[in-house]
């Protein structure tokens, strides 16, 4: 065989290697991310303006059944993070589910997973910089400047924050989930004192008779609590950082499990339990959309700073959004630039092993949001907030069909499963699956807001089948190139 022969296999074998999807793993990146980082995280995706702020108009609209539907989308999102957490032990990755997509479900599943995510927290960073400019805008010292300026403040100090290093994000993020928690916790402990002592509230009297009295548990029919089902899933995005963040720590094997188990009695004990004391303290009718219901219980009962402290804390929560989704978006998209299904710089990192690129690429989407905050300031906040529910029910979707593969191939005896397990299956990720897609189907119902945000659907499918050609065909065109480089 020749000399010229023999190069042109070597070639050839490299160039099918290279066509292989390549998978980043967690290689590359720093362990600075500790224990109590990790648990505060999952603490802080289970806490956010979904609570503090979401909460009034929910409660209006369904009232104390609200409860209920919070209770119900948590014990899905706790099937999802025990299903991804699962899969995090069985192969630590700070692609995340993007990586597990791509092994058990091809490049395809992996890029549809990974853009729908990015569409997900890309959204949402603009809905969280909105947030934190009408927020400051309560405060009369920063009436008069303009609300897009203060959103592009945000944008640049959180940007600073996470180009860093991840060790400064999991600091971040531990504080702004221990001011959350003592918030919650104080509201809880004040809610608990009015109850046993009946200490009226607006001229109500503490108890069950609030909800009898006023249209008892389903006020408003069914449909209502149906409908506030979006937003309450919406309200629990984040909870899957806990996969994501797994990349970055020295031990997931021992992190991973005691976060994941622990989101479930939050959930119960911040969510459900504080969404029934605020039943259990004004009617539902009383809250309102535009203020927290926290404010609105504390200012009924003669508490004069309450609207400070909590728009304090509505403001730290939306930072801490902000926060989590240049994170997040950052690893994903290196996981995916790693294999071709995004745009070679979101793969870059710098000295402090953060990437950049896929960051910084959230932040032009974000840079945008500046720019609906300066055209249309009121609706900027709706606007993205509906999209970005499409975003994550679509994540958790794909994260729970690849545990099913995962399952599947264990029981093949392909793969092995961890001790950790998601029980249940594969009954729970059905059931998951099925509740998701009809939470979609139902926000039909809601002409307002439900019907427009499905109706984008086709425009996100054309996109995203529009994009896979086009960076198939240049990743096609960049490995012939380099072939004949090869072969020369």
């Amino acid at each position: 065989m020749s000399k010229d022969v023999v190069n042109t296999a070597a070639a050839a074998s490299r160039t099918d290697a290279a066509r292989q999807p390549a998978d980043a793993g967690d290689a590359g990146y720093s362990k600075d991310l500790k224990a109590r980082h990790i648990n505060m995280i999952a603490i802080g995706g289970a806490i956010g303006t979904g609570l503090f702020l979401g909460a009034g108009g929910r409660l209006h609209n369904a009232g104390p059944a609200l409860a209920l539907a919070y209770l119900v989308c948590g014990v899905f999102a706790f099937f999802v993070v025990r299903a991804l957490g699962e899969l995090v032990l069985y192969r630590p990755s700070s692609g995340s589910f993007v990586s597990y997509a791509r092994e058990f479900l091809g490049e395809k599943g992996a890029y549809v997973a990974g853009w729908m995510y990015f569409l997900n927290w890309s959204t949402t960073g603009i809905a969280d910089i909105t947030a934190i400019a009408l927020y400051t805008h309560y405060w009369s010292f920063f009436t008069s400047i303009p609300q897009w300026v203060l959103a592009l403040i945000a944008l640049a100090v959180v940007l600073a924050v996470n180009l860093i290093s991840v060790k400064i994000f999991g600091e971040m993020e531990f504080w702004f989930a221990i001011v959350k928690v003592a918030t919650l916790v104080g509201f809880m402990l004040i809610g608990i004192f009015l109850l046993v002592t009946q200490h009226p509230v607006d001229g109500y009297k503490p108890g069950l008779s609030v909800i009898a009295d006023h249209g008892g548990v389903f006020p408003h029919g069914v449909m209502p609590v149906v409908i506030v089902m979006q937003g309450v899933i919406f309200a629990y995005a984040a909870l899957e950082l806990v996969g994501v963040t797994a990349g970055e720590t020295a031990a997931p094997e021992k992190v991973v499990p005691r976060a994941v188990n622990s989101i479930m009695w939050r959930v119960g004990l911040f969510y459900v339990g504080s969404v029934v004391l605020l039943a259990l303290l004004l009617p539902g009718s009383v809250y309102s959309a535009g203020e927290s219901p926290f404010v609105t219980v504390l200012s009924k009962i003669g508490v004069s700073a309450a609207g400070d402290v909590m728009n304090l804390v509505v403001l730290t929560a939306a930072m801490s959004s902000l926060n989590s989704g240049l994170y997040s978006t950052g690893r994903i998209l290196r996981s995916m630039a790693m294999a071709g299904s995004a745009p070679k710089f979101t793969a870059r990192m710098n000295r402090s092993q953060v990437p950049y690129g896929g960051i910084l690429l959230t932040c032009a989407v974000c840079v945008l949001g500046v720019g609906l905050n300066f055209l249309v300031p009121s609706q900027a906040f709706e606007i993205v907030l509906n999209v970005a529910s499409l975003g994550i029910i679509s994540t958790w979707v794909i994260i729970m069909i690849c545990h099913l593969v995962f399952v599947r191939r264990a029981k093949a005896g392909l793969v092995t499963r961890p001790s950790f397990r998601l029980p249940g299956s594969p009954v729970t990720e059905i059931a998951t699956i099925a509740f998701l897609v009809a939470v979609l189907v139902l926000m039909w119902n809601d002409p307002e807001i439900g019907r427009k945000t499905l109706l984008l659907l086709p425009v996100i499918a054309a996109l995203l089948v529009g994009g896979w050609f086009a960076l198939r065909r240049r990743r096609s065109e960049a490995e012939d190139q380099e072939l004949t480089e090869l072969t020369k």
